[in-house]
């Protein structure tokens, strides 16, 4: 189970579950640019002190389990991600930037950006609830 981390005022646990794709869903994830890709967000979560617990590079898709600070939106992690990603694996795969040279981009503009933690919704609603009868 994840611990919660700390700054000098704040205890904090921030993950997300985020998955996105390739422009038109291609499946052009593989071999050594799945690789990589998997290398390229290792040092950008590095760079910006994210955590990676898991990720998986599959052909047409990137799923991403990540941990961040809470002054740190899960928005711009993705953006964070997707940009540099893109700007690295051009960089290393030239024959990839040249297939997407007409679609503008590699990553299409969607995303999917799901919350994750410790405990359910019914746990922490009932907590809400109970706190009345507290006092």
């Amino acid at each position: 189970m994840a611990e919660y981390a700390s700054t000098s005022h704040c205890r904090y646990l921030c993950q997300y579950h985020l998955v996105w794709c390739p422009k038109f869903r291609f499946h052009v994830l593989k071999g050594d640019v799945a690789v990589a890709l998997r290398e390229i967000f290792d040092e950008i979560a590095e760079r910006y002190d994210y955590e990676i617990i898991a990720a998986e590079v599959m052909e047409d898709h990137v799923h991403l389990f990540i941990g961040a600070k809470p002054t740190v939106a899960p928005m711009d992690i993705v953006r964070t991600m997707k940009s540099i990603s893109t700007i690295e694996l051009f960089k290393r795969f030239p024959s990839l930037k040249r297939f997407y040279s007409r679609a503008g981009s590699l990553w299409s503009g969607g995303k999917f950006v799901s919350t994750v933690g410790k405990v359910s919704e019914a746990t922490i609603l009932r907590y809400i609830q109970e706190q009345k009868g507290q006092k």
